[in-house]
């Protein structure tokens, strides 16, 4: 039987460091598969205005290269499903993704198989060249030195006419996961550090006004970097697993996990991320334009078109308070149905 190597990405943009990764996941085995998100998938990971190829042109010029054998389309946000299928020997992802963080790494070592972060080439990056692209017809985002008030209400205004669209979908698809978990009477469960923190309380106090006492579901939880918290607990069990530990003691199956990040790859929330998922949860993530980590492990997430803190933080803020009214709309229309 053949040794059958697995790896997946979106492959929107191909470049070197994509065929020098390929060429070497092939040499673990005998027979390289490649799963690629479908274009669905990628429109949820990254936005409307994704991917830049169809999933059969991406498909096409993937088989083109010697080192690819076989590529499989998934249309789910992560391939923890078709790697369940498949059950390859092998499975390889790049070293920008940590042991920890491979979606199925336990799947195949449970089934005596190997899992292998791959150092990247430097120097190739799929976001640098969206980026340069980008930049030759866009203004980088700046805040006005001599009006700062008016530049940033200006980037204020640019962003969130972006949001409206290209993240609509994904803003509807994470408030209709909400509503389920709610009205299923599970738990949403909050996380976010450094300045997300405050946007995780934020979000957690008013899922909790508002379906608490009047939906009778069960209360979010803010899981946020408190200070006495990550005292008594960092040197047990290390700053980067507070998040993941505090999962471990509240989550349970069917539950759902808000995950904040604005950069997309803090540790200590993609390891709550992880845990969440190993315990049955759903996902979402709300990040920047550069999240790419985040989006790749959540069943939704939410990428707001921005680098700047600032812009992310309040972006985050106020698709929460579109996801309470959504919500609120789906209750009350359930409600009409009943009587």
């Amino acid at each position: 039987m053949p040794k059958v190597v697995f790896t997946n990405g979106c492959f929107d943009i191909i470049h070197p460091g994509h065929v020098d990764l390929l060429r070497r996941a092939k040499a673990l085995g005998d027979k390289l598969v490649v799963g690629i998100n479908s274009d669905n998938s990628v429109r949820k990971i990254k936005g409307d205005g994704r991917p830049f190829m169809d999933q059969e042109s991406r498909r096409a010029v993937l088989l083109g290269l010697d080192s690819v054998d076989e590529v499989v389309i998934f249309d789910e946000p992560t391939p923890a499903e078709i790697i369940a299928r498949l059950m390859p020997d092998v499975l390889v992802k790049g070293g920008d993704w940590a042991r920890s963080e491979i979606i199925g790494a336990d799947i195949v070592s449970a089934n005596g198989g190997t899992v292998h972060s791959l150092p990247l080439v430097e120097g190739h990056s799929s976001s640098a060249i969206v980026e340069s692209v980008r930049s030759n017809s866009v203004k980088a985002e700046t805040v006005g030195l001599r009006d700062p008030i008016s530049g940033s209400l200006s980037e204020h205004l640019a962003l969130f006419r972006e949001i409206e669209s290209s993240l609509t979908g994904a803003i509807r698809d994470g408030a209709e996961l909400l509503f389920e978990t709610f009205a299923a009477g599970k738990k949403v469960l909050v996380c976010g550090n450094g300045g997300s923190a405050a946007d995780a309380q934020h979000i957690a106090a008013e899922f909790v006004g508002r379906y608490e006492t009047e939906r009778r579901a069960l209360p979010s939880v803010a899981l946020t970097t408190d200070t006495s918290a990550l005292t008594a607990l960092s040197n047990d069990y290390g700053f980067e697993r507070v998040f993941a530990r505090q999962v471990e003691a509240l989550a349970v199956e069917g539950d759902c996990l808000i995950a904040i990040t604005t950069s997309g790859n803090s540790p200590n929330v993609i390891a709550a991320v992880m845990e969440a998922r190993s315990r049955g949860c759903k996902v979402i993530g709300l990040t920047g334009k550069n999240g790419k980590k985040l989006a790749g492990l959540s069943d939704h997430c939410l990428l707001v078109p921005s680098t700047r803190t600032a812009r992310i933080q309040e972006a985050h803020i106020a698709i929460a308070h579109i996801w309470c009214e959504a919500i609120d709309i789906r209750f009350a229309d359930e409600g009409s149905a009943g009587e």
